[in-house]
């Protein structure tokens, strides 16, 4: 590689690195082809999600412009894969986190949420919590059941009136008739 083609480099992973709400780094050394492949595919399917394997002077050099690099830096050593999240930071955690049970070569070793370092405890827990989508739906449910049971107890009212009306008549009606 160049000169030019590493400054290049450089200023893509700065880019990247400014834009990512989140990123993970992943040791993947030991892990096949086949699995790096799978992995690669189920991250590339989600939203805003990018895996990158990148060389790790490059990364130091990209990440000094970043108010976190004395975070990373001393984890950028050996086979790194770095996980960037524009989005949603849960999806990539959890995919990364079920890779990590299911493959036993690869090795989460840190991230970045928000400027603030996480350890593989905190990406764990990051895992766990719901997926925006279904965050946003239960707001959304909490939001509309008062209206709901509004919409019932109005519904209820008029019902009552009608099943008094009933009884009354079907009352008249037994009475006419003996």
């Amino acid at each position: 590689m160049d000169r030019a083609a590493k400054q290049e480099e450089i200023k893509n992973l700065t880019d990247k690195f400014q834009r990512s709400i989140a990123l993970f780094i992943a040791d993947y050394k030991g892990m096949n082809v086949e699995q790096v492949t799978t992995l690669r595919k189920e991250l590339d399917g989600l939203k805003d999600v990018e895996m990158k394997v990148v060389k790790n002077t490059l990364a130091l050099r990209a990440l000094e412009t970043q108010p976190y690099s004395s975070a990373l830096a001393d984890s950028l050593v050996g086979t790194n894969a770095v996980i960037f999240a524009y989005g949603d930071p849960a999806a990539p955690a959890k995919t990364l986190v079920k890779y990590a049970t299911d493959f036993e070569h690869l090795n989460i070793k840190t991230g970045v949420l928000k400027g603030q370092k996480m350890d593989e405890s905190k990406i764990k827990a990051l895992a766990t919590l719901p997926s925006r989508e279904q965050l946003i739906a239960k707001v959304m449910g909490s939001l509309n059941a008062p209206a709901q049971n509004l919409v019932g107890v109005m519904a209820a009212v008029p019902r009552s009136v009608l099943n008094v009306l009933v009884a009354v008549q079907k009352k008249k009606e037994e009475a006419q008739a003996s």
